[in-house]
């Protein structure tokens, strides 16, 4: 089973492109779910259906559905949240304090990620295909699980949930608070197992595919730049960027103002084309339709201009690992030893990069993003010396701080 995850600003045409996706792969003799989590459910215009919550059959073999985030949140945040409270109030925490402490900015969108990886798991799809919110919503989006997961780890670290004698010993309104303690717990433990399998869907390169859509404009193509480091910075590949609405160039004999406008668009066009080809991500192309594409069949002929004979669900090439360790200098303890941390982060020379050492972790923002990247034990006991870009990938140093190096 794939996911094929369609995300990128908003108006370039990813509805469309995730919607005509779907189609193709259903008219392959493919089970296919196609379900947005963008706040503004264009999804059903797109396929002229009535979607909601529940996946619909259009066609054989192709199905929709809207993902109700506030039904989500009725259904699945209010009760944890209570157990939260419980926990706050009973460690003394102000009842008003304790409400402010537990309303996460954007749980919303991490429940509707959520709900997308359950439909994947439990329904007969053979591909889900994901129309996801603009770009900026779908970085904070796909970063969310793992924030999330520092937020639960520090509120009730997981060895501590494990002993949950120590947690109801703390309730002191006697069994029934105890009971409520022991609820808290196995809510907490459910997140956590929620969050660690969303991390593990969103990671898994042969599962998971990310299709960037943009146009042909250098101001959208600056902001791919920044997209494709900020994913790859959270461990996330792009297998696609899809450029959508290229106009044809005229033919020679053409002329007056519109033949003129015709070639100026198509020549900047395709100066933006060579630009993109400079990042190193395979690229498809749309063209321009006169009328807009809406309705299963208009939204197969697009496909298949998208895809030809090629199979939309096919994952990309293997990818680099996010994270590599290696010594340049050094043999076992020695304390002349040189290591070097690498990351892979596609376009972050086009942009400001930070870094930062935070305890154990090093702070890294890139492409409008900030990551905590938790550094191997080896690095915990060594001094960052240096950093460099060596093409797409950041080459932090590291020598070893001789205070705890022999510990």
């Amino acid at each position: 089973m794939r996911v094929v995850l369609f995300t990128g600003k908003g108006g370039v045409g990813k509805t469309t492109l995730a919607a005509a996706t779907a189609t193709h792969l259903a008219g392959a003799g493919r089970s296919a779910l196609v379900v947005s989590t963008d706040p503004a459910h264009s999804l059903g215009d797109a396929l002229e259906a009535e979607l909601g919550g529940d996946p619909v059959e259009l066609q054989p073999g192709l199905h929709a559905a809207h993902i109700d985030t506030h039904a989500l949140l009725d259904r699945s945040w209010s009760q944890l949240q209570g157990h939260l409270r419980t926990i706050l109030s009973g460690a003394g925490v102000d009842e008003l304090v304790a409400d402010e402490l537990t309303v996460l900015p954007g749980v919303e969108d991490l429940l509707a990620l959520g709900e997308v990886r359950r439909l994947a798991e439990d329904g007969p799809w053979d591909v889900v295909v994901v129309d996801c919110g603009p770009t900026a919503e779908t970085l904070r989006l796909l970063g969310l699980p793992e924030a999330l997961s520092g937020y639960v780890e520090r509120l009730f670290p997981a060895h501590r949930r494990a002993v949950r004698g120590m947690l109801a010993g703390m309730a002191t309104g006697g069994k029934e608070a105890a009971s409520a303690w022991e609820s808290t717990v196995v809510a907490l433990d459910a997140l956590a197992e929620d969050l660690a399998a969303l991390r593990a869907m969103l990671g898994d390169h042969t599962r998971t595919s990310i299709r960037l859509v943009l146009t042909p404009e250098r101001v959208v193509a600056a902001e791919t730049r920044r997209t494709l480091t900020a994913l790859a910075l959270h461990g996330l590949r792009v297998d696609d960027c899809v450029v959508n609405r290229l106009v044809p160039g005229p033919p020679p004999s053409l002329r007056g103002p519109a033949a003129r406008w015709l070639r100026e668009r198509h020549t900047e066009q395709q100066a933006v084309l060579a630009d993109l080809d400079a990042l190193g991500v395979p690229l498809r192309t749309a063209d321009h339709t006169s009328a807009e594409p809406t309705g299963i069949p208009a939204l197969r002929e697009i496909a298949r201009g998208l895809y030809g004979d090629d199979d939309p669900a096919a994952p990309g090439g293997q990818a680099p690992p996010l994270l590599e360790v290696r010594r340049t200098a050094g043999t076992g303890t020695s304390k002349d030893s040189v290591f070097e941390l690498v990351l892979a982060l596609p376009g972050a020379a086009d942009g400001p990069l930070d870094l930062a050492r935070v305890g154990d972790d090093l702070a890294i923002t890139a492409g409008g993003t900030r990551r905590m990247v938790a550094l191997p034990s080896v690095l915990r006991r060594c001094e960052v010396t240096g950093a460099r870009l060596v093409g797409d990938d950041l080459c932090v140093v590291f020598t070893p701080d001789l205070a705890v190096w022999s510990r």
